[in-house]
């Protein structure tokens, strides 16, 4: 076997495990094991560091095992991968009607005509394909396993919600393929996020599929306004230079404005395969009751395996038998439906525990997470006889009314819809959304990756649902470790990990239902950031600022009332945070004054309380504003020689430096570590400004450090934005101009435009002496930078540095 081949294996079996594919990083990792790479070689290459590197193999081997039932390694991973192809080829191939047509794939069996047809199609440059057909059809199926075939580096998927309203912004979707599947940062606007999207597509072969379209698309087969940009996105999918495969399943056609798709009507299947289906599952029919049964549900994919179910599980395996029983009602319908139905009733009749475990599942969403691990369903058994719990589920499978693989639970869409019907009718509906709740919540007990933040803000979905606003809040406002040595909030953590969309549109939807109160004030605490990230400073200070005052006017009745310390502590943090928060947004503005009195302020309200850190962190930035304001106001071009500073601004400025130095970045103290990444970078960029080289490159190289570590992209980039700068002081602008051009590489990645522009300035900088059009080209992408974040004294600082030029 050759690596790609093993790769897609293991990608089959890790999606089977978890769900998700293989990230890209992942790939990589894999690719260079199998080339008996050691993990000091792997890091190097990838420029991560070694202990990032065994983290994330870690988790490949976890989901290869647990898809296995056998232990993988990284030394065995390739023994083992190549003996389970060789055994399952094996065993499929004796299955297969035909081993040429669909190597043995059991889900392919009967689907030879509908592959032919797919693979004309995108001969032909057909980039979307909409397999439409009725409900069970076995368009999710066929889609599934004919693009796990297809010779793709990635396959990505999208699951639509069962119902429009709960459909996820398509802004969301592009984000999270984007950080997760390409770790690429979106853009801060969305036609630079597909625009990103797009520059993948065209590079790297992907497959995408997209299912369950209709809840999205309106009468006419268009998407409904509210999900316009689903349609921006399907244009990017359709791009004729693309090298993507897309394929769409609906029961509807989809006919959006200036979109191009093909749409292929999926056949049932036929007689002979359900024969093939039956007796590889032990069925027992004659050809008379086969040919009854097919035609009356006319090949349905999900029907088959329903009445597979049926007969096994309460037939003992006779088919006659059941449809005998089944034709002696003269009022049961025979479409997949009413199938369903009838199943289910049939469950009601047989087995009340299980019956109502099948309706509580309709309460998961089987979208940004499929499939629901067993301690879900337990969770959800609150009534039931713990003794009886394997056995309820195991009545549900056997019965093909639940999906499983490996420990993991889904339901077909027909299905979830009965499910989910017959839960809002009664009365477990509120108390299932509880459960679900508090099981996402204790489930994810730690978060280290986007795929646990996702599973965690599952628990949001939940308590919306039932209007419960209160849990909602709280399911934000959970604190959890996570991988950079915090106890953060679930809300902080998304922001953090890049999932900025489910901040910006699950925060403000809360706002209105909660009265002004501290949770209010640290939710617009989180929603700044993440506006501030997203490059919209103004919209974060105004947020910011409303989370200062609420906390403001708590913290003050709070002492007045004597409350716990808890209380006071909580109020106290969110102020103390949003001034320092406030620094920051003002800074990125070049508002140095407006900056520094908001640091002054954080020092003044956290010195000697319980936040004295973050006195410690206002101090540093103090710092550094002081820094910049030791040169001459009427020149850009920081930092100035000392012989033109002002002294007393440098006094003040070292003091705070050492002071901070001391405090956060001195690997002699107990309490020093990578969490102040952020600020180490700052601490850098200061003694940078003060001419202090030796400690700038020591903070600057550990700041990159922790970076890589934790996968902090906008602090590696700053950080080599600063290096960049201190080298051009040093005289080396060979490795200034590189080390600049790598950070703008990953700025236009983050869509970090303010960190972006600062970029372009400094390497305008650099370059105006030795190549002066190439450095006005760099003011004027910095000016047009600085100009979209409406900051006008960066624009005057940039353009000041033009004229001292002239």
């Amino acid at each position: 076997m050759n690596a790609d081949a093993v790769l897609e294996l293991a990608d089959s079996l890790v999606f089977n495990a978890t769900g998700r594919h293989l990230s890209d990083l992942q790939r990589k990792i894999l690719k260079d094991v199998w080339r008996r790479q050691t993990y000091s070689q792997i890091a190097r290459r990838l420029r991560y560091t070694e202990g990032h590197i065994k983290d994330v193999a870690s988790q490949i081997w976890q989901a290869l095992s647990q898809s296995l039932d056998e232990r993988v390694t990284k030394s065995n991973s390739l023994s083992v991968l190549e003996r389970y192809l060789h055994k399952a080829k094996t065993k499929l191939t004796q299955f297969s009607l035909d081993s040429q047509s669909h190597a043995g794939d059991i889900r392919l069996v009967g689907r030879e005509s509908a592959i032919k047809e797919l693979n004309q199609h995108i001969a032909q440059g057909q980039r979307a394909i909409v397999l439409h057909g009725e409900g069970g059809i076995g368009k999710t199926t066929l889609a599934q396993a004919y693009l796990e075939r297809c010779p793709c580096d990635r396959v990505l998927e999208l699951l639509i919600a069962k119902e429009t309203a709960n459909i996820t912004p398509a802004e969301q979707v592009v984000e999270e393929w984007l950080r997760q599947d390409f770790q690429i940062e979106p853009g801060q606007d969305f036609g630079v996020t597909l625009d990103r999207l797009k520059r993948q597509l065209r590079d790297q072969r992907v497959g995408i599929l997209i299912d369950n379209l209709e809840p999205a698309l309106d009468a006419q087969g268009r998407f409904w306004p509210q999900h316009s940009r689903y349609g921006d996105l399907m244009r990017v999918l359709c791009d004729p230079k693309g090298k993507t495969v897309t394929l769409l399943t609906s029961r509807d056609r989809l006919c959006e404005p200036g979109v191009t798709v093909t749409h292929y009507r999926l056949p049932g299947l036929t007689q002979d395969t359900w024969r093939l289906f039956f007796d590889h599952h032990a069925i027992a029919l004659s050809s008379g009751t086969l040919k009854a049964m097919h035609r009356a549900y006319g090949g349905n994919a999900k029907a088959m395996t329903i009445l597979c179910g049926a007969i096994g599980g309460d037939y003992a395996g006779d088919g006659d038998a059941y449809w005998r029983d089944v034709n002696a009602d003269p009022l049961t319908a025979l479409d997949l439906k009413n199938l369903v139905t009838s199943q289910i009733n049939h469950l009601k009749d047989l087995d009340m525990d299980a019956y109502r475990l099948f309706c509580r599942l309709g309460v998961f969403r089987y979208q940004d997470v499929a499939r629901v691990p067993t301690d879900g369903l337990l969770a959800l058994m609150w009534d039931s006889d713990p003794t009886r719990h394997r056995q309820i589920i195991t009545s549900l499978r056997n019965r093909s009314l639940v999906e499983s693989h490996k420990g993991t639970y889904w339901l077909h869409p027909v299905v979830h819809a009965e499910a989910l019907e017959r839960l809002r009718h009664s009365a477990d509906y509120s108390k299932a959304h509880t459960q679900a709740i508090q099981f996402w919540t204790h489930h994810i007990a730690t978060i280290a990756s986007i795929t646990e933040a996702t599973q965690a803000f599952e628990a949001y979905h939940h308590a919306f649902a039932i209007a419960d606003y209160e849990a909602a809040a709280a399911v934000l406002l959970n604190s959890r470790h996570n991988q950079w040595g915090q106890h953060l909030t679930l809300g902080s953590t998304l922001y953090r990990v890049g999932l900025l969309q489910p901040v910006i549109t699950s925060v403000p939807r809360l706002l209105p239902h909660l009265p002004e109160d501290q949770r209010t004030s640290e939710l617009r605490n989180i929603l700044a950031d993440a506006y501030w990230i997203s490059g919209k400073i103004h919209a974060a200070i105004s947020m910011q600022k409303q989370a200062q005052a609420i906390a403001r006017q708590g913290l003050e009745v709070a002492q007045q009332a004597a409350a716990d310390d808890r209380e006071i502590y909580r109020w106290r943090m969110v102020e103390v945070d949003a001034l320092l928060s406030l620094g920051l947004y003002h800074l990125d503005l070049w508002e140095l004054t407006e900056a520094a009195q908001f640091f002054q302020a954080a020092i003044a309200a956290a010195e000697g309380t319980p936040q004295q850190s973050w006195a410690e962190k206002a101090s540093l930035c103090l710092a550094l504003v002081q820094s910049y304001q030791t040169a001459d106001r009427t020149t850009p071009r920081s930092p100035t020689p000392p012989s033109r500073a002002n002294p007393t601004s440098i006094k003040t400025a070292t003091a705070l430096a050492e002071t901070a130095y001391q405090k956060i970045a001195d690997v002699s103290q107990p309490q020093y570590t990578g969490r102040f990444a952020f600020f180490i970078q700052l601490l850098a960029q200061t003694y940078t400004n003060l001419h202090n080289a030796e400690r700038a490159n020591e903070l600057y190289e550990r700041a990159i450090a922790f970076a890589e570590e934790s996968h902090y992209v906008q602090v590696k980039a700053k950080a080599l934005t600063g290096l960049g700068q201190l080298l051009r002081s040093q005289g080396e602008f060979s490795g200034a101009v590189q080390h600049l051009n790598d950070a703008i590489v990953l700025f236009e990645d983050l869509g970090a435009q303010s960190d972006l522009a600062e970029t372009h300035y400094q390497l305008g900088l650099t370059l105006q002496h030795r190549q002066a059009d190439t450095a006005q080209a760099h003011f004027t992408k910095a000016v047009h930078l600085f100009e979209a974040i409406q900051a006008p004294r960066q624009v005057t600082k940039v353009q000041s540095a033009r004229r001292e030029k002239g």
